[in-house]
């Protein structure tokens, strides 16, 4: 049985710790926060697992292998260096922290104690992120041209990170899981509305170096929750609606042509397709719930989870060009392309 400590049962932490406890190889000991009420509501629902405010005390305990950290960015490096260098297997949530040489440390600490390095990448486990990225795979929508994605919400506001540490680390992960590779550029333009310095709106593009693009739109300034992405290829469209309940993804038999050879002007004509929608079946499953059985399953066997170490610098490599972007302007940011052997061209 698998010893698992929580820490943080802010609006994420209780999640974790839910699905966690539906597990039957591993035994959550230890739930971890410095605020006391929370502690004592975590006490009330689950009687048997002990709470501190401790955190030392918490990754000396020879019971816990394994630390789940569900804190404030901000603290992400801290707790989950020190989690890594006692040995724990470790869950860090997203962002996997708040540069890219801090990523790196964590993968090094992981791979020097032989640990789990696994980081909160929670719609990589998603059945219709999965289901599109079959779809895509298999050549059925053609050659992607673009991606937009729009995920705005009214708040929740926070005060380490802005909108898009906060929100985009969902929709680049997504993008990066299914398209394969890195963005060669990436621009950002931003506004702080409610916070000074806390940009709460954002618009990001990500240029990829086959000529892929695309558009991802942040806020916690919009009055409904949107959690919409649309995938254009040369010959079919697919639209990704995660609040939908049934019917999440949507293929549209719907392209535009450019006629092969022409003499003229008067030759030339778009040929504009319209065909059938269909709504492929698609299993649900919670995400998290996958999530953290992957996350169990490579504890006992040694795997790599889906969402590692290097899966959350990537996404932290993009987020540090868009703040980049946002400081200069908005204009274009080069990211270097990555090492060999990370899984991503």
């Amino acid at each position: 049985m698998i010893g698992i400590a929580v820490v943080g049962c802010g609006y994420w932490g209780p999640n974790l710790l839910r699905n966690l406890k539906r597990l039957g190889e591993c035994d959550v000991k230890t739930i971890c926060d410095v605020d006391a009420d929370r502690l004592a509501d975590m006490k009330r629902l689950y009687p048997g697992i002990e709470t501190t405010d401790d955190f030392e005390r918490l990754i000396g305990d020879d019971r816990v292998d394994a630390v789940v950290i569900a804190t404030p960015t901000r603290f992400h490096f801290d707790m989950g260096k020190r989690s890594l260098l006692a040995g724990k297997h470790t869950f860090i949530e997203k962002p996997m922290s708040v540069s890219a040489g801090q990523c790196a440390e964590l993968i090094a600490a992981a791979e020097r104690m032989k640990v789990t390095l696994m980081v909160g990448h929670t719609f990589v486990y998603s059945c219709p992120v999965r289901k599109i990225k079959q779809i895509i795979d298999s050549g059925e929508l053609g050659d992607v041209q673009y991606i937009s994605s729009r995920r705005l919400n009214l708040g929740l506001f926070q005060k380490d990170i802005n909108v898009a540490w906060d929100l985009a680390p969902h929709d680049i992960s997504i993008i990066l899981y299914i398209l394969g590779e890195m963005p060669r550029f990436v621009a950002c333009q931003g506004k702080s509305h409610v916070a000074a310095g806390v940009e709460d709106v954002t618009h990001m593009t990500l240029n990829f170096h086959n000529g892929g693009f695309a558009l991802i739109h942040n806020s916690w300034l919009d009055p409904n929750k949107i959690r919409e992405m649309t995938f254009v290829g040369t010959e079919k469209m697919l639209v990704y609606n995660d609040i939908e309940p049934i019917e999440k993804i949507k293929i549209y038999d719907k392209c535009v042509k450019k006629p092969p050879h022409y003499e003229t002007f008067a030759e030339f004509q778009y040929a504009y397709h319209y065909g059938d929608m269909r709504a492929p079946y698609v299993k649900q499953v919670e995400p998290l719930q996958l999530e953290c059985r992957n996350f169990i399953d490579c504890i006992k066997t040694g795997g790599q989870p889906e969402s590692n170490g290097e899966a959350g610098l990537r996404v932290v490599q993009v987020l540090e060009a868009a703040s980049k972007s946002l400081r200069n302007g908005g204009g274009e940011v080069e990211i270097a392309a990555p090492e060999s052997g990370t899984g991503v061209r």
